[in-house]
């Protein structure tokens, strides 16, 4: 199961700040700051997002290919979270909408620092 996953950034204030806005519908906030790296989620019981600069201390990098899908309560709920997404500073990489009939809704943007993001549900 997952518990985390990482990210990196070149500048953990906007990070942090981005996320914990874009999160904060799920109850989550920075749970763990370490300067370098900070973990955000609902606790440290559950997964999370964190976000760092990176260990060799060269540019971060989006991986092609590489992506964060974080699960939706409903269709609705995919819409808001990605404008909101957009209007926080990421880039579209995809408007929200049916990928697979009946199946699966999903809007994919990449945040301020390339990384992908998706907001799905199924059905």
């Amino acid at each position: 199961m997952i518990g985390y996953v990482t990210l990196g950034v070149s500048d953990m204030e906007k990070a942090k700040a981005f996320y914990s806005e874009l999160l904060a519908d799920f109850g989550a906030k920075v749970q763990f700051d370490g300067g370098r790296i900070a973990m955000i989620g609902k606790s440290m019981a559950e997964p999370m997002i964190s976000v760092c600069i990176p260990h060799n201390e060269e540019a971060p990098s989006a991986g092609n290919g590489s992506m964060v899908a974080l699960t939706a309560e409903s269709k609705e709920q995919v819409d808001k979270l990605y404008h909101k997404a957009i209007e926080l500073g990421a880039t579209c990489d995809g408007e929200p909408g049916q990928r697979i009939p009946d199946m699966f809704y999903g809007a994919y943007f990449r945040d301020p620092d390339g990384n992908k993001i998706a907001f799905f549900v199924f059905g």
